[in-house]
This record gives structure tokens, C-alpha cells and sequence, in this order.
């Protein structure tokens, strides 16, 4: 269930880096007191964050499908096994982009802490997929 909750947090995320431009920059003021985010940025290669921004493209589709789902989805049994498809969807998703989930989510948290690894992550996703 953990792993179910992060992968939707990145799945949030990623929905938030498809249509948030303006508010990343704006939160890049508020966020400029935070030296140890360039520290986190540095652990990761472009060829990982652009996976990341390819595999959060997916997942952003997947969560909006499934959200739909979800609300449709009448009693707790019906709404868990929704989660665990949205869920295994989404792991397919990240481990389809050559990531392993723990990176996926690594770098989720990274970017949340620092404004300028959302924005190229942002730019990395918005540009043509190379793959």
C-alpha cells in the first residue's frame, strides 16, 4: 500500500507538472532558501529524468482514467480493486521506462523540494519523447 500511495502521489505530481508552469515559478521563490534540493538534483542523469517525465506522461493518463473509476466504483471492495489495477498499471508504467519505482519516487520527492529540477523535468516532458 505504500508503494500505492507514492505512485499516486507521483502520479499527482506529474498530473501538476503537465499543467503547472506558473505555479512551479512561483513556488521557486518560496522554495530558494532550500540549498540542500541542488544537492538532490545532482543524483540524478537526464537520461533518468527524462524517464521520469516520460513514465509521469503515463501515469498521468492512468490516474485520470482510473479516478474515474474509482468514483464510479460502489463499496470498499470495489474501490480496492480498482487501486490495485490503477496501481499495477502505474508500476508497469515506470518499469516500462526503464526505472525502478524507488528511482521514480526518488525523484518525485527531489523535484517537490526543488523549483529548477521541476522546471527541466517540466521542460524534459513538454519536449517530444525521444524514445
Amino acid at each position: 500500500m505504500q508503494r500505492f500511495t507514492a505512485l499516486c502521489s507521483a502520479a499527482l505530481l506529474s498530473i501538476g507538472l503537465m499543467g503547472s508552469m506558473a505555479h512551479a515559478q512561483e513556488s521557486a521563490d518560496a522554495a530558494s532558501e532550500a540549498p540542500q534540493a541542488e544537492a538532490q538534483a545532482q543524483d540524478f542523469s537526464d537520461a533518468q529524468l527524462q524517464k521520469f517525465a516520460d513514465a509521469s506522461k503515463e501515469i498521468a493518463v492512468i490516474s485520470q482514467d482510473y479516478t474515474q473509476q474509482l468514483q464510479e466504483a460502489e463499496g470498499d471492495e470495489a474501490q480496492q480493486q480498482v487501486r490495485q489495477e490503477a496501481n499495477d498499471k502505474m508500476v508497469e508504467a515506470v518499469e516500462q521506462s526503464g526505472l525502478e519505482v524507488n528511482t521514480f519516487n526518488a525523484i518525485g520527492q527531489a523535484i517537490q523540494q526543488d523549483p529548477e529540477l521541476m522546471q527541466r523535468v517540466q521542460e524534459m516532458a513538454q519536449a517530444p519523447s525521444s524514445s
